[in-house]
Protein backbone atom coordinates (compact mmCIF):
# COMPACT_ATOMS: atom_id res chain seq x y z
CA UNK A 1 0.00 0.00 0.00
CA UNK A 2 1.36 3.36 -0.76
CA UNK A 3 2.11 5.08 2.25
CA UNK A 4 3.55 8.85 2.98
CA UNK A 5 7.23 8.74 1.53
CA UNK A 6 5.35 6.73 -1.99
CA UNK A 7 2.88 9.85 -2.23
CA UNK A 8 5.16 12.34 -1.57
CA UNK A 9 7.79 10.90 -4.07
CA UNK A 10 4.73 10.23 -6.58
CA UNK A 11 3.89 14.67 -5.71
CA UNK A 12 7.37 15.23 -6.31
CA UNK A 13 7.31 13.59 -9.53
CA UNK A 14 4.17 15.41 -11.70
CA UNK A 15 4.24 18.40 -9.86
CA UNK A 16 6.81 20.14 -12.40
CA UNK A 17 4.92 18.55 -15.70
CA UNK A 18 0.96 19.89 -14.17
CA UNK A 19 1.36 22.94 -12.23
CA UNK A 20 0.24 26.12 -14.14
CA UNK A 21 -1.64 23.57 -17.19
CA UNK A 22 -4.56 24.66 -17.58
CA UNK A 23 -7.10 21.04 -17.93
CA UNK A 24 -8.56 20.29 -21.55
CA UNK A 25 -10.41 16.83 -20.74
CA UNK A 26 -11.57 14.32 -18.24
CA UNK A 27 -12.03 11.03 -18.50
CA UNK A 28 -13.96 8.67 -16.16
CA UNK A 29 -13.31 5.21 -17.19
CA UNK A 30 -14.75 3.34 -14.27
CA UNK A 31 -15.41 5.70 -11.33
CA UNK A 32 -16.38 2.66 -9.01
CA UNK A 33 -13.59 3.43 -6.51
CA UNK A 34 -13.75 3.59 -3.15
CA UNK A 35 -16.03 6.61 -3.19
CA UNK A 36 -17.59 6.83 -6.37
CA UNK A 37 -16.51 9.05 -8.56
CA UNK A 38 -18.13 12.69 -8.91
CA UNK A 39 -20.10 11.85 -11.90
CA UNK A 40 -19.99 15.33 -13.02
CA UNK A 41 -16.35 15.93 -12.70
CA UNK A 42 -15.55 16.94 -16.54
CA UNK A 43 -18.00 19.44 -16.10
CA UNK A 44 -16.26 20.55 -13.15
CA UNK A 45 -12.53 20.80 -13.70
CA UNK A 46 -12.78 21.40 -17.83
CA UNK A 47 -11.34 24.96 -18.05
CA UNK A 48 -9.74 25.20 -14.78
CA UNK A 49 -5.68 25.42 -14.16
CA UNK A 50 -3.65 23.38 -11.56
CA UNK A 51 -2.31 26.27 -8.96
CA UNK A 52 -0.31 23.57 -7.12
CA UNK A 53 -0.28 19.94 -5.47
CA UNK A 54 0.19 19.79 -1.78
CA UNK A 55 0.18 16.34 0.31
CA UNK A 56 -2.28 15.64 3.52
CA UNK A 57 -0.89 12.44 4.93
CA UNK A 58 -1.72 9.89 1.82
CA UNK A 59 -4.02 12.40 0.12
CA UNK A 60 -2.95 14.30 -2.73
CA UNK A 61 -4.43 17.99 -2.94
CA UNK A 62 -4.63 19.73 -6.38
CA UNK A 63 -5.33 23.15 -6.28
CA UNK A 64 -7.55 24.46 -9.27
CA UNK A 65 -9.33 27.67 -9.49
CA UNK A 66 -12.38 26.73 -7.93
CA UNK A 67 -11.70 24.29 -5.16
CA UNK A 68 -9.47 21.52 -4.53
CA UNK A 69 -9.33 17.81 -6.05
CA UNK A 70 -8.36 15.06 -3.83
CA UNK A 71 -6.73 12.18 -4.84
CA UNK A 72 -5.91 8.73 -2.73
CA UNK A 73 -4.09 6.22 -3.98
CA UNK A 74 -5.41 3.48 -2.21
CA UNK A 75 -3.62 -0.02 -1.65
CA UNK A 76 -2.33 -0.35 -5.30
CA UNK A 77 -2.90 3.35 -7.21
CA UNK A 78 -0.59 4.42 -9.35
CA UNK A 79 -0.26 8.09 -10.68
CA UNK A 80 1.47 8.51 -13.90
CA UNK A 81 1.67 11.81 -16.40
CA UNK A 82 1.68 10.70 -20.04
CA UNK A 83 0.69 11.41 -22.95
CA UNK A 84 -2.38 12.03 -23.76
CA UNK A 85 -2.38 9.72 -27.08
CA UNK A 86 -0.72 6.66 -24.53
CA UNK A 87 -3.18 3.97 -25.05
CA UNK A 88 -5.60 3.16 -21.97
CA UNK A 89 -4.23 0.52 -20.53
CA UNK A 90 -6.15 -2.37 -17.88
CA UNK A 91 -7.44 -0.91 -15.00
CA UNK A 92 -6.91 3.01 -15.94
CA UNK A 93 -9.68 4.54 -14.13
CA UNK A 94 -9.27 8.31 -14.35
CA UNK A 95 -7.23 10.73 -16.77
CA UNK A 96 -7.43 14.11 -16.47
CA UNK A 97 -5.53 15.85 -19.57
CA UNK A 98 -3.70 19.17 -19.81
CA UNK A 99 -2.99 19.50 -23.37
CA UNK A 100 -0.62 17.07 -25.23
CA UNK A 101 -0.16 15.25 -21.01
CA UNK A 102 -2.24 13.44 -19.07
CA UNK A 103 -2.70 12.33 -15.32
CA UNK A 104 -3.68 8.86 -15.26
CA UNK A 105 -4.88 6.77 -12.04
CA UNK A 106 -4.31 3.12 -12.41
CA UNK A 107 -5.89 1.50 -9.45
CA UNK A 108 -6.43 -2.79 -9.89
CA UNK A 109 -8.04 -3.18 -6.64
CA UNK A 110 -10.29 0.32 -7.09
CA UNK A 111 -9.70 1.29 -2.97
CA UNK A 112 -8.39 4.85 -4.64
CA UNK A 113 -10.37 7.69 -4.51
CA UNK A 114 -10.94 11.23 -6.61
CA UNK A 115 -12.80 13.87 -4.90
CA UNK A 116 -13.80 17.05 -5.95
CA UNK A 117 -13.65 19.75 -2.28
CA UNK A 118 -15.46 22.93 -4.27
CA UNK A 119 -14.27 26.35 -2.33
CA UNK A 120 -17.67 27.30 -1.55
CA UNK A 121 -17.66 24.45 1.02
CA UNK A 122 -15.35 25.89 3.44
CA UNK A 123 -11.89 25.08 4.27
CA UNK A 124 -10.32 21.85 2.71
CA UNK A 125 -8.72 21.20 6.60
CA UNK A 126 -12.43 20.51 7.45
CA UNK A 127 -13.14 18.07 4.73
CA UNK A 128 -14.09 14.65 6.64
CA UNK A 129 -11.51 12.79 5.71
CA UNK A 130 -8.32 15.39 6.45
CA UNK A 131 -9.89 16.87 9.67
CA UNK A 132 -9.07 13.48 11.99
CA UNK A 133 -5.49 13.27 10.61
CA UNK A 134 -2.27 13.43 13.16
CA UNK A 135 0.25 15.99 12.90
CA UNK A 136 2.64 16.13 9.79
CA UNK A 137 5.97 14.59 11.03
CA UNK A 138 7.42 17.68 8.30
CA UNK A 139 5.44 20.48 9.80
CA UNK A 140 6.78 22.91 11.84
CA UNK A 141 4.31 21.46 14.45
CA UNK A 142 6.39 18.17 14.70
CA UNK A 143 10.07 19.48 14.97
CA UNK A 144 12.48 18.98 17.48
CA UNK A 145 10.86 18.79 20.50
CA UNK A 146 7.51 19.86 19.21
CA UNK A 147 7.74 16.17 17.64
CA UNK A 148 7.92 14.71 21.13
CA UNK A 149 5.33 16.77 23.18
CA UNK A 150 2.76 15.68 20.20
CA UNK A 151 3.14 11.73 20.79
CA UNK A 152 3.82 11.80 24.45
CA UNK A 153 0.59 14.36 24.60
CA UNK A 154 -1.30 11.43 22.74
CA UNK A 155 0.00 8.59 24.26
CA UNK A 156 -1.13 9.38 28.03
CA UNK A 157 -3.67 6.60 29.09
CA UNK A 158 -3.12 4.68 25.81
CA UNK A 159 -2.64 0.69 26.45
CA UNK A 160 -3.00 -0.01 22.66
CA UNK A 161 0.85 -1.38 21.56
CA UNK A 162 3.36 1.78 20.58
CA UNK A 163 3.26 0.09 16.67
CA UNK A 164 -0.31 0.19 16.62
CA UNK A 165 -0.70 3.78 17.92
CA UNK A 166 2.03 5.34 15.48
CA UNK A 167 -0.29 3.32 12.67
CA UNK A 168 -3.43 4.31 13.49
CA UNK A 169 -1.82 8.22 12.00
CA UNK A 170 -4.16 10.33 15.05
CA UNK A 171 -1.08 11.05 16.31
CA UNK A 172 1.39 11.68 13.42
CA UNK A 173 0.15 11.04 9.91
CA UNK A 174 2.30 8.86 7.49
CA UNK A 175 4.17 6.04 9.97
CA UNK A 176 3.00 2.98 7.75
CA UNK A 177 3.49 -0.40 8.60
CA UNK A 178 7.22 -0.52 7.16
CA UNK A 179 8.19 2.40 8.17
CA UNK A 180 6.38 1.56 11.97
CA UNK A 181 9.14 -0.99 12.29
CA UNK A 182 12.24 1.06 11.16
CA UNK A 183 11.37 4.12 13.16
CA UNK A 184 10.90 1.95 16.85
CA UNK A 185 14.24 0.39 15.46
CA UNK A 186 15.74 3.56 15.69
CA UNK A 187 14.08 4.63 18.61
CA UNK A 188 15.00 1.35 20.46
CA UNK A 189 11.56 0.71 21.16
CA UNK A 190 10.07 -2.54 20.96
CA UNK A 191 6.86 -2.39 19.14
CA UNK A 192 4.29 -4.19 21.91
CA UNK A 193 5.05 -1.26 24.34
CA UNK A 194 2.07 -0.03 25.81
CA UNK A 195 1.79 3.52 23.90
CA UNK A 196 1.19 4.95 27.60
CA UNK A 197 4.35 3.83 28.89
CA UNK A 198 6.27 5.73 26.65
CA UNK A 199 8.15 8.33 28.49
CA UNK A 200 9.50 11.63 27.61
CA UNK A 201 12.92 10.59 26.41
CA UNK A 202 11.30 7.63 24.59
CA UNK A 203 8.72 9.87 22.66
CA UNK A 204 11.83 12.06 21.65
CA UNK A 205 13.74 9.18 20.52
CA UNK A 206 10.83 8.26 18.33
CA UNK A 207 10.09 12.06 16.91
CA UNK A 208 13.55 12.18 15.82
CA UNK A 209 13.48 8.38 14.13
CA UNK A 210 10.22 8.90 12.25
CA UNK A 211 11.50 12.04 10.69
CA UNK A 212 14.74 10.42 9.93
CA UNK A 213 12.77 6.84 8.67
CA UNK A 214 10.62 8.98 5.88
CA UNK A 215 13.21 11.50 4.64
CA UNK A 216 15.19 8.39 3.89
CA UNK A 217 12.04 6.77 2.37
CA UNK A 218 11.37 9.76 0.45
CA UNK A 219 15.14 10.03 -0.67
CA UNK A 220 15.01 6.40 -1.78
CA UNK A 221 12.14 6.45 -4.14
CA UNK A 222 9.50 4.85 -1.17
CA UNK A 223 9.40 1.06 -0.97
CA UNK A 224 8.71 -1.19 -3.60
CA UNK A 225 5.83 -3.63 -2.44
CA UNK A 226 3.78 -5.32 -4.79
CA UNK A 227 3.61 -3.02 -8.19
CA UNK A 228 4.20 0.20 -6.55
CA UNK A 229 5.85 2.39 -8.97
CA UNK A 230 6.16 6.20 -9.20
CA UNK A 231 5.05 8.83 -11.53
CA UNK A 232 7.79 7.50 -14.42
CA UNK A 233 7.46 4.03 -13.56
CA UNK A 234 9.88 3.87 -11.33
CA UNK A 235 10.28 1.25 -8.42
CA UNK A 236 11.11 2.34 -4.86
CA UNK A 237 14.65 1.23 -3.42
CA UNK A 238 14.02 2.23 0.86
CA UNK A 239 13.56 -1.65 1.27
CA UNK A 240 16.93 -2.16 0.40
CA UNK A 241 18.02 -0.09 3.13
CA UNK A 242 15.66 -1.45 5.83
CA UNK A 243 17.05 -2.79 9.23
CA UNK A 244 14.49 -4.94 10.44
CA UNK A 245 11.61 -4.96 7.82
CA UNK A 246 10.78 -8.25 5.99
CA UNK A 247 14.72 -9.72 7.68
CA UNK A 248 13.07 -12.49 9.99
CA UNK A 249 15.87 -14.29 10.72
CA UNK A 250 18.42 -12.54 9.79
CA UNK A 251 20.92 -10.98 12.02
CA UNK A 252 20.42 -7.65 13.33
CA UNK A 253 22.81 -4.88 11.90
CA UNK A 254 23.70 -3.39 15.29
CA UNK A 255 23.91 -6.57 17.69
CA UNK A 256 23.75 -9.66 15.05
CA UNK A 257 20.81 -10.85 17.35
CA UNK A 258 18.57 -12.35 14.40
CA UNK A 259 15.36 -10.16 13.69
CA UNK A 260 11.85 -11.55 15.12
CA UNK A 261 8.41 -11.38 13.60
CA UNK A 262 5.44 -11.21 15.52
CA UNK A 263 1.53 -10.89 14.33
CA UNK A 264 -0.19 -7.18 15.75
CA UNK A 265 -3.06 -6.09 14.08
CA UNK A 266 -2.71 -8.66 11.43
CA UNK A 267 0.10 -6.82 10.36
CA UNK A 268 3.76 -7.82 9.83
CA UNK A 269 6.24 -6.65 13.20
CA UNK A 270 10.11 -7.19 12.62
CA UNK A 271 12.23 -6.12 15.71
CA UNK A 272 15.49 -6.71 17.35
CA UNK A 273 14.76 -8.13 20.72
CA UNK A 274 17.90 -7.18 22.32
CA UNK A 275 18.33 -3.43 20.52
CA UNK A 276 14.62 -2.76 21.33
CA UNK A 277 13.91 -4.61 25.00
CA UNK A 278 10.34 -4.51 26.32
Amino acid sequence: MPELPEVEVTRLGIQPHLEGERITDVLIIDGRLRWPVPRNLRAILLGQTLHGIERRGKYLLLQMDQGHLLIHLGMTGVLRVLPVKEPLKPHDRVVVAFGKRSLRLHDPRKFGAVLWHPTKSGPLEEHPLLSKLGTEPFSADFANELGAAVLYRCSRGRSVAVKSFLLAGQAVVGVGNIYCSESLFEAGIHPAKQAGKLTKPQCARLASAVRMVLTKAIAAGGSTLRDFVDSEGKQGYFMMESKVYDRRGEPCRLCKTPIQQIVQGQRSTYFCPVCQKR
